[in-house]
């Protein structure tokens, strides 16, 4: 039951699953209660191309103030909940457009009724997450240790406990720090359900092993069609974790992600100032809202070839550098110069494409 094949789940005015595109998620790591950060952070984060945001709700009064977030974001907002099933549906009274909670933490089925009932009579849909830090002990008892079959078995029972009370919209995640146990559980989960699964490495790590595991583990599943939602869990800036994820999404071929920079990792053969360069132009077309390549290149060897099969390219000679443009060269100039000449390019991109 692959990517374009499982249930489509709206959450706001977003779906997800079925034919929906891939969405990036993230989660604020403000006190909720604080109404302005939270609403600041969120904003920076739309911004940078988050889809849908998270907010944990560990009090009441982190309950009641998603009503004025919600008031004041364009994105569909996301309650995390757990342990108090009374937060869970303070949330839904309070217009969160989706609750995550792991049923097993919630307590007794009756607990758990009150919650699904809910959101039902809300049409709010319920994401469940199971977690490898938080299996439960009769399932590493039976697997001999928490494994991806553990995993998944976790969440099935879930999603029975929770379709039992009448649930129907319902997105389910099971993640693990162990990126190849990760992998195993999301190829086991997607032949035992057709619900939309939210993908990710839980507990990634700090900014720079973050990423790789993310982008390996996300990469492997994803490629394999497997996954509709994604969030890259990053111990950092929440504004990293959304660029991660739409760089992996674009490598992938998965989604246009604005200009994608290409550039050579130098050598003794570069005489320009690649690095800083490559740098400038990165920071550069973060600004522009076009589909392009851009490359930048240090030499004579692969250089004149990267660069002209780029949109917009640069490769450095001497001091200096051409800028060539859908494969021809437009300018030679010095090293100083060519980041301005980028800029000028880029700055009258659509208005040429459209005369």
């Amino acid at each position: 039951m692959y990517r374009n094949m499982t249930k489509q789940v709206m959450v706001g005015n977003v779906p997800i699953g079925g034919d929906a595109p891939i969405t990036i998620q993230s989660m604020t790591n403000t006190k909720t209660e604080d109404v302005a950060a939270t609403v600041a952070q969120i904003q920076e984060l739309a911004d940078a191309g988050c889809q849908i945001i998270r907010c944990a709700v560990p009090t009441f009064e982190a309950a009641r103030a998603l009503k004025e977030i919600k008031k004041q974001i364009t994105i569909p907002l996301v309650a995390d909940i757990h342990f108090d099933y009374k937060l869970a549906i303070a949330a839904i009274e309070n217009g969160a457009d989706k609750i995550r909670i792991n049923p097993g933490n919630i307590g007794s089925p009756e607990k758990i009724q009150a919650v699904v009932e809910k959101a039902v009579e809300y049409q709010v849909p319920i994401r469940i997450g199971v977690n490898s830090g938080s299996l439960e002990k009769e399932l590493i008892r039976k697997y001999g240790g928490v494994t991806a079959e553990g995993l998944v078995e976790s969440a099935l029972d879930k999603i029975k406990i929770v379709e039992g009370f009448g649930l129907k919209d319902i997105i389910v995640s099971i993640k693990s720090s162990d990126v190849m146990m990760c992998i195993k559980a999301y190829e086991l989960m997607v032949q035992a359900t057709d619900y939309p699964l939210h993908v990710g490495i839980t507990e990634a790590g700090p900014l720079s092993s973050g990423i790789i595991k993310s982008s390996v583990g996300l990469g492997i599943i994803l490629n394999q069609g497997i996954g509709n939602t994604i969030r890259v869990s990053l111990t950092g800036d929440r504004v990293e974790e959304v660029k991660t994820a739409q760089k992996v999404l674009a490598a992938l071929g998965l989604r246009k992600c604005g200009i994608e920079v290409v550039s050579c990792p130098t050598c003794g053969r570069t005489q320009i100032d690649l690095i800083r360069l490559a740098n400038q132009v990165e920071t550069l077309v973060a600004g522009y809202d076009l589909n392009l390549k851009v490359a930048v290149m240090g030499c004579v060897v692969n250089g004149p070839g990267e660069a002209r099969e780029a949109d917009l390219g640069i490769a450095g000679g001497r001091g200096e550098g051409l800028l060539f443009k859908k494969g021809q060269i437009v300018h030679k100039m010095p090293e100083s110069q060519l980041l301005s000449a980028l800029k000028d390019e880029l700055d009258h991109w659509d208005e040429e494409r459209n005369n």
